[in-house]
């Protein structure tokens, strides 16, 4: 009985022993005008761990330590990261709503040399400020490019107005270029601030100028409902001016709020709840089970979700021992040819996004708004601004 009783704590010393717990250190918005994007990310991952528990090495444990941003503030998501690196140990970091706040973590996974997982923040140059950087989400021009360029074949006046922070200088630029390349003239662009702006005196600016398309970047959320209905109030598209944007501008969870106002609203974007691609109706299906018929995934949770895929690519090719510089390598080489959103993978060389770009239009689908991908506008479009600048 000794002996039986010695050989069973030696394996109970064994086994935890062994055990591991790899920790992900999460710096995103959670409060706040802009809270929806962490609440959804968060979703998507603790959704993703509980249907892929069982694809975790033996003995390996996975802890999101997760803290809170508050919106734009580098500052405070720069403490955060140091905190979660320093103290906490954290494998890797990913996160990052906001570009302000990714460009204030980016020197400290150079300096660390941990790798920092973005899954939202969309400024082109953000992957450029730290070799530590992968990006699975998206950049504004990915979007904006092929925008302009589809709009230039309906429409020969276009205005631009954007938030002013980086995220909307990339869409104005990204729009503008392409748009006026193929032809389109741009008769207005207009700079808005990030924070409470009242849209109205700059919608009247645009009626004024009567454009045949309004190209609108603003962060999704509230602050796109606010833009529609302003638009709606102040009657352009009774004047004749097409609202058109980047996805943001309609994104999924938000149709509700906005109401009727967005019918008819076009977009260029990389995701829809709505699409009909198998993996894409698995994913809203495992979504509504867990989280309730009127809960929707949007584009910040489909990240999450395959950022999470990455995560547990990594864990298991490591067996649970997370080495900096080989979960780099694993990151810059992954790809899905299955995502909810389409094939996706990640260019080794400039460590960003690779994906398609769907055209959009908001229709009513069982008395419900959604955005009906009409078609793919752009397969397996790395960055444009990334790709534009090469010999240059």
């Amino acid at each position: 009985m000794k002996r039986i009783g010695a050989l069973l704590l030696a394996s109970l010393i064994a086994a935890s022993a062994a055990a591991q717990t790899v920790k992900i250190g999460v710096v995103n918005t959670f409060s706040g005008p802009n809270a929806s994007f962490g609440e959804l990310g968060d979703k998507a991952m603790k959704l993703y761990m509980k249907l892929h528990a069982n694809e975790l090495p033996a003995g390996v444990k996975l802890e999101l330590v997760t803290r809170d941003d508050g919106g734009p503030n580098p500052d405070k998501a720069k403490q955060l990261a140091q905190e979660l690196i320093v103290r906490d140990k954290v494998s890797l970091v990913t996160g990052a709503v906001f570009t302000p706040n990714a460009l204030a973590i980016a020197p400290l996974a150079t300096e660390a040399k941990i790798p920092f997982l973005v899954i939202n923040a969309g400024t082109s140059v953000v992957t450029t400020r730290s070799p530590y950087i992968v990006r699975d989400s998206f950049t504004l021009w990915q979007s904006s490019y092929p925008l302009g360029q589809w709009a230039a074949k309906k429409y020969k006046r276009a205005y631009t107005l954007v938030s002013d922070y980086g995220p909307g200088h990339d869409a104005e630029a990204a729009f503008t270029e392409a748009f006026k390349a193929a032809g389109g003239q741009l008769v207005g662009s207009v700079r808005v601030p990030l924070q409470n702006p009242d849209f109205a005196p700059y919608m009247q600016r645009v009626k004024d100028a009567k454009p045949d398309a309004l190209m609108v970047f603003i962060p999704a959320g509230k602050t796109a409902t606010s833009v529609m209905k302003t638009f709606a109030d102040l009657g352009l598209a009774s004047a004749g001016v097409h609202l058109i944007g980047p996805g943001d501008i309609t994104t999924d969870e938000e149709l509700p709020n906005m109401g009727d106002v967005a019918l008819g609203v076009m977009t260029v974007f990389h995701y829809s709840a709505a699409a009909d691609r198998p993996a894409n109706k698995r994913f809203v299906e495992a979504w509504k089970k867990e989280y309730g018929a009127n809960s929707t995934p949007n584009f910040a949770a489909v990240a999450a979700w395959d950022g999470m895929a990455m995560i547990y690519t990594a864990i298991r090719e490591q067996k649970g021992k997370l080495d900096p510089e080989r979960t780099l390598d694993i990151f810059k080489h992954w790809k899905n040819p299955d995502s909810p959103r389409g094939p996706i993978a990640i260019d080794p060389e400039t460590r960003d996004i690779v994906q398609n770009e769907y055209l959009r239009e908001v229709r009513k689908v069982n008395g419900q708004l959604a955005n009906v991908e009409i078609e793919t506008v752009a397969q397996a479009l790395k960055d444009p601004w990334k790709e534009l600048k090469k010999g240059k």
